[in-house]
Parts: C-alpha cells; sequence; structure tokens
C-alpha cells in the first residue's frame, strides 16, 4: 500500500492537478486576506474578540466567509482526485497490470483514498495555516487557547467533510467505467447535496407534512421537518458544525421555540467553552463519518468483487 501511497501523491502533486490545489490555496489565501484587511480597518477590535475565528465566519460586503469558500470549492477538489481513481486505471488496461504484481486489491484502494484524503489535508492546512499566519502578521498577536481548539475542530471536521465527497467520487469511480459519466454523477450528487435538498426538497416534503400554518406552532413544526430533512446532505451538517466551533456565542442547533427562544433571552450573552460547543456537533460529525464509512465499504466491497480482465 505504500508504494501505492507515495506513487498517488507524486500523481496529485506533480501533474496538472496540483496547479488545481496551488490555486484553491492561493485563492483561500487572498480570500482571508481581503476578509482580513477589511476588519483590521473596519473596526479597533481587541484580543478578546475571537478576530481569528471572524476570519473565517465574516464576509467583506463583496466576498463571502471564507466558510463558503471551503464549504463550496472543497468538495469539488475532493471529487476531481476521485472521480477517475479506478475506472481510469481499468481503461488505460494499467489495473490488470497492476494487480498481476504481488499487490492486493485492498491495497490499491487504500491507498488511492489516503492519497487523496492527505492532498485535501494538505491543501486545508495551508489555507488555515497561511490565514491565521497573516492574521499573526497584521494584527502583532497570536490566536488564544480557545481559538485554537476551535480553528483545529474547524480543521478536523472539515477533513471529515471532505472525505466524504473523496469516498463518493471513488464509488462512482468504481461503479462507472467511464471516466466522464463518473464526472458527472459526482458533480450531480454534489448540486443536489448542496443547492437542490436545502433550497427544493426539503422545503416540498416540511409542507408535505405541514400543509397549513395558522400559528406559530406549526410554523416551528414546518421548520423543523424542513431543517431535519435538510441533515440529510452532509453540506448542511457541516455547516451547522462550522457555525457552532467557528461562533463562540452558538449554544443551540435546533428551530428555536418561543419557549427556547425566551430561555436563551434569560442567558447571558457570553461565549461558550470549546469543549461545550465540541459537544454540540458531535452528532453532526459522527453522522457524517459513517456516511464516509458506509461509501467506503460500499466501494470496497464492489472492488474487491469484480472482475479485473487484462
Amino acid at each position: 500500500m505504500t508504494a501505492i501511497f507515495w506513487k498517488e501523491m507524486a500523481d496529485h502533486l506533480g501533474r496538472r492537478r496540483f496547479l488545481l490545489t496551488f490555486l484553491l490555496i492561493l485563492f483561500g489565501f487572498l480570500w482571508g486576506m481581503f476578509i482580513l484587511f477589511r476588519e483590521v480597518q473596519g473596526s479597533g477590535v481587541s484580543t478578546g474578540e475571537f478576530l481569528f475565528l471572524s476570519l473565517f465566519t465574516n464576509s467583506s460586503g463583496v466576498l463571502p466567509p471564507v466558510l463558503f469558500y471551503l464549504g463550496f470549492f472543497g468538495p469539488l477538489v475532493g471529487i476531481a482526485l476521485g472521480f477517475d481513481a479506478i475506472n481510469s486505471e481499468r481503461t488505460q488496461g494499467t489495473l490488470a497490470k497492476l494487480l498481476s504484481q504481488p499487490i492486493h486489491r485492498d491495497a490499491v484502494f487504500n491507498g488511492k483514498f489516503l492519497a487523496g484524503l492527505t492532498t485535501l489535508g494538505i491543501v486545508l492546512t495551508a489555507i488555515v495555516l497561511s490565514i491565521v499566519g497573516m492574521g499573526m502578521f497584521v494584527m502583532g498577536y497570536a490566536p488564544q487557547g480557545e481559538e485554537i481548539i476551535r480553528i483545529v475542530g474547524f480543521s478536523i471536521v472539515t477533513v471529515v467533510y471532505l472525505a466524504f465527497w473523496l469516498a463518493m467520487a471513488m464509488t462512482c469511480s468504481i461503479f462507472f467505467r467511464n471516466a466522464v459519466t463518473s464526472a458527472l454523477v459526482s458533480l450531480g450528487l454534489w448540486l443536489m447535496a448542496t443547492f437542490l435538498i436545502a433550497l427544493l426538497i426539503a422545503p416540498a416534503l416540511a409542507e408535505l407534512a405541514v400543509p397549513e400554518v395558522s400559528d406559530l406552532t406549526q410554523q416551528v413544526s414546518r421548520e423543523s421537518w424542513q431543517l431535519w430533512i435538510s441533515r440529510i446532505s452532509p453540506s448542511q451538517l457541516f455547516n451547522e458544525a462550522a457555525q457552532i466551533l467557528l461562533n463562540p456565542e452558538a449554544r443551540f442547533t435546533g428551530v428555536l421555540s418561543a419557549e427556547r427562544a425566551s430561555q436563551l433571552m434569560r442567558v447571558q450573552a457570553t461565549p461558550i467553552s470549546a469543549g461545550q460547543s465540541l459537544q454540540l456537533v458531535w452528532p453532526h460529525i459522527v453522522v457524517v463519518f459513517s456516511m464516509v464509512a458506509a461509501l467506503i465499504g460500499v466501494s470496497y466491497t464492489k472492488f474487491l468483487r469484480e472482475e479485473i480482465r487484462s
């Protein structure tokens, strides 16, 4: 597996795909820098206002937050790294030659997946560290302990989220022999999970579940249905988890009823600890990780059982 891993890493970082990853890092850095300078020029914030976290959640008025950038373009990189991982080898006739060597099929699958995941981790780490590092240079102080824990937690959640799209793309690569078909199916699933479920499917199903809204209780019920249906999408789970981790004052992930809103109004708007935020998003992380494990299990089983001909 080690040989497959390093061969795939050389392909990801040594071919045209490296230009894609480099441009993603560069644009992410410039995106964060633009928001940073707008933040510094707009208000003289102090060290206790979680400015480093706001670099990922605040918009500049022109550009959306860095969180949107990572959530939107990150899955595309994961799809680009995985949509032809297996079927390109099969089309070129190199898969049969590869498996004729003393290399097990599971080593091929695991090496390709781990190489793609490592590449995604490198890209994400480079973007986060470049933004935080430039923030330290501009503001003249380092992030506090709570900020570091939250940024690390956010990075881990993002890696798990991107691993889902890599696993999904590799699954399409195994089930579809044509790389173009695999890419189109992967992009279609990405569009559905990112836009269609939240904008069309979830509201329509919520309206079927609660057809009439005549009072506040029914409105809350419909919104709850819409939220839970939209959580089928990993994009929704990622956005909720990221917002909780990057916003120390966020302490609730569901739909606010009148009673819950009144309770929160009585709670002083003070930041909660990073550990409490991690407890809030732990179910989101487990669900996305389970999706990744399910995709890997399905594609892994299919790859091990299919016939490979030269």
